[in-house]
Formats: structure tokens, C-alpha cells, sequence
């Protein structure tokens, strides 16, 4: 296989990887030492996130053909990028390692079709989860029955300690 099918196919499956994100954060990860590029890889991995090395002409290209506007200024120096089949998963994994580990610099990132910056970046990691935000709305529509059940109790109570 030539160097031009090789980079072909990455911009394929960059491309790939682009158009099934849900979330795309790109990083600078100049400074990092092998063990600490090690753990972020295995901490994005286990939360189902692929984070690559890329070159950022085939990136450039690869946005191009999926048809993705907005980050090329992110696309300077040494690029990693993380593709999140969810949108909250990847900011939050990034920014706390980023809390971390100095040397890891987020650039900025893709949420949904739209350009976030840094700031984006770091107000998405606050967010719950998707299990957490499932919970409190469950205790949203949970409410209504809890407060109906106690009020019938209490009615209950104090007929009972009436009749007695």
C-alpha cells in the first residue's frame, strides 16, 4: 500500500468517525509523558471514546469532506482528537485529566454540529451525566406520587387518631 492510499484511508475513517460523533473534543497533547498518554487513552477507551493522533492536513481534509465547518483554528501544533458517541463522556473525561496533568491543553471541539471553545469545552464537563440527569428526572416525575401517598397517610393518621 502507497503513503497516498494510507492517508486516504485515514481521512476515510476520519471522516467516519466525524459524521457518527456525537461530541468531537481536539487536544494538544505536547508534554505528556508515554505512561500519561497511556492512562488518558485507557480512561477514554473504557468510557467508549476514541482519542488518535492526527495529522492535521488530514483532519483539514476529513472536515472537508464530512462537510464539518468551525475547526480549523483548533487545528495548530501537535493534535489528538476524542470522538464521543455521547456529548457530556469526553468533555468531562478531558477536562478532569486536563485538571491534572498541566501539559494537556483542550483546544476546543464539535458538540452536535456546533463550534464549541475551551470555555464550551469545560462547561459541558459540569454537566451530570446521562445516568445522572436520567435520575433526577426520575425524581422529578417520582414528586407528585411521593407527595400524594404522604398527604393520604396524613389523612389517614389523623382520622385514625380522631376515631380513637
Amino acid at each position: 500500500m502507497s503513503v497516498h492510499e494510507e492517508k486516504a484511508q485515514v481521512v476515510t475513517e476520519v471522516v467516519e468517525k466525524f459524521q457518527a460523533a456525537k461530541s468531537v473534543i481536539v487536544t494538544d497533547y505536547r508534554g505528556l509523558t508515554v505512561a500519561e498518554v497511556t492512562e488518558l487513552r485507557k480512561n477514554l477507551r473504557e468510557a467508549g471514546i476514541d482519542f488518535r493522533v492526527l495529522k492535521n492536513t488530514l483532519t483539514r481534509r476529513a472536515t472537508a469532506i464530512a462537510q464539518v465547518q468551525g475547526l480549523d483554528p483548533f487545528l495548530k501544533g501537535p493534535t489528538a482528537v476524542a470522538f464521543g458517541e455521547d456529548v457530556i463522556s469526553p468533555a468531562k473525561i478531558l477536562n478532569d485529566f486536563a485538571g491534572k496533568h498541566k501539559a494537556l491543553e483542550i483546544k476546543g471541539g464539535l458538540v452536535e454540529g456546533r463550534v464549541i471553545d475551551v470555555d464550551g469545552v469545560k462547561e459541558l464537563a459540569t454537566l451530570p451525566s446521562r445516568e445522572g440527569l436520567l435520575s433526577m428526572l426520575l425524581s422529578v416525575l417520582q414528586a407528585p406520587m411521593r407527595n400524594f401517598a404522604y398527604a393520604t397517610k396524613q389523612v389517614a393518621d389523623q382520622k385514625e387518631a380522631a376515631g380513637a
